[in-house]
């Protein structure tokens, strides 16, 4: 026994050995990289600094996770702007405003990180990484708060490298590159593709499917949208998804329904392409095909489930169907189809926080201008779909004309621009959801 509790400890000590040695040598590269760093945003020679750049991006994508954490520390405490010079230069422009002054305080505001992400950009293939850097980063923020400055400076220039001007609409289909192609099947959040026979149906004459493209990303979609032709506003997502449904003739579709749409890039979190991308590819369709009449969605609401047991809990008298879809991974049955729509449709149009509606997907359309048109019972009933939702599925539709006041109803007004039907469904939960019990309610 006392024979195997030492080489317990010795082995032990060696593995707690080689890792400070694996750390260590992490740290020092990251050391070192920071050092070339320095040397980089003060070189003027061209040809030195993009040697440098390349060796940056090359060093960078070497680092391990303790490296890219001593790393990000560095870029937080070495890279900001020097208080003591923001300081006097604003005093001076105070005292003086010439465009001298304003230039000089301009300067020294920014910090230097943001001329690091510059040159590193300008290396072959630094757009990537540095898109890379920031979803690793990204993980960070959690337990270390204060990398946030060196996220808004990263998140700063990507807006502006990224902005729609610099983007290519682009269709996807099965002529484009094999590359891209897998992509969609890799990145695919909303509804799953089950390998290329599935995806070859989603790119048949009655889909279409856009993406947004970089020039710097060569075949990685920043954001992509799948589109069917339809008779009529859907009212379940099976039909849409089934392999075996009988392609349609486009020509004859009188509804365009965006039923998917995802965002690729986990490193560009926060920067916004989707709005852009529907309103882009509605115009597209109504020009290609006139005889769609009808742009709408038919999307999840993945966020009720999660509200609804919150508020069980707090005690909301539910009733005994609600609660007894809580407790069920099935789909609910017929009784829960009224309490379930009306407390879906409060959530959508009542639930706020901090100026926007709380559902994200909700927050995404009415941002873009698109109206809440109908609540869909047993519209998805995919795992996914009952673990959100209990199966339900939301229409909004963006009527082009009306796209810009809806907006700026929901923005301004805070108010959410929703049909008669959906008004009377939350007007039905309001006694519900506005009452409380004397205990909390289980949901298990």
């Amino acid at each position: 026994m006392e024979a195997g509790s030492l080489i317990r400890r010795v082995v032990s000590s060696l593995t707690g050995a080689a890792a400070g040695v694996v750390r260590s040598k992490e740290e020092r590269q990251a050391d070192r990289l920071a050092r070339l760093l320095h040397m980089l945003i003060t070189e003027r020679g061209e040809a030195t600094g993009a040697a440098m750049a390349r060796r940056a991006v090359t060093m960078y994508s070497g680092l391990g996770v303790e490296g890219r954490r001593r790393f990000f520390d560095t870029l937080a405490r070495e890279f900001s702007p020097d208080r003591n010079a923001v300081l006097e230069a604003a005093q001076a422009w105070h005292r003086d405003p010439t465009p001298a002054n304003h230039a000089l305080l301009q300067r020294f505001v920014e910090p230097p990180r943001q001329e690091v992400f510059r040159r590193m950009n300008m290396a072959p293939g630094g757009t990537a990484v540095l898109v890379g850097l920031r979803r690793a980063l990204l993980d960070e923020l959690r337990d270390r708060p204060h990398l946030a400055i060196v996220d808004q400076d990263l998140t700063h220039l990507l807006g502006s490298w990224f902005n729609r001007g610099f983007l290519e609409l682009k269709r996807i289909d099965w002529r484009s590159p094999a590359a891209t192609l897998e992509k969609l099947i890799a990145y695919e959040a909303v509804h799953e593709i089950q390998g290329f026979p599935d995806l070859k149906r989603r790119l048949e004459n009655d889909r279409r499917c856009f993406g947004f493209f970089h020039p710097a990303l060569a075949d990685e979609p920043l954001v992509f949208v799948e589109v069917a032709f339809v008779d009529e506003l859907p009212a379940a997502v099976g039909p849409i998804l089934a392999p075996e449904s009988t392609i349609g003739d486009p020509r004859r579709a009188k509804c365009a329904v965006f039923y998917s749409i995802t965002s690729c890039q986990a490193g560009m979190r926060g920067i916004s392409f989707g709005n852009f991308l529907i309103k882009q590819v509605a115009a597209d369709l109504h020009a290609e095909l006139p005889n769609v009449k009808i742009f709408a969605t038919l999307s999840p609401v993945p966020g009720f489930r999660a509200w609804l047991k919150r508020k069980a809990s707090a005690g909301v008298p539910l009733g005994a169907a609600v609660l007894a879809a809580l407790r069920s991974d099935l789909l609910p049955p017929a009784e829960a189809r009224a309490p379930l729509e009306n407390l879906a449709a409060w959530y959508l149009t009542r639930e706020w926080d901090a100026g926007h509606v709380r559902d994200p997907v909700a927050r995404f359309h009415l941002g873009n201008g698109a109206r809440l048109e109908r609540i869909n019972w047993q519209a998805d009933a995919s795992h996914k779909g009952l673990a959100q939702s209990f199966g339900l599925m939301v229409n909004y539709v963006y009527d082009l004309g009306d796209v810009e006041n809806n907006h700026e109803t929901y923005v301004k007004g805070h108010k959410v621009v929703h049909s008669d039907a959906v008004e009377r469904a939350a007007r039905e939960a309001q006694g519900v959801v506005e009452s409380t019990a004397s205990a909390p309610m289980s949901t298990s």
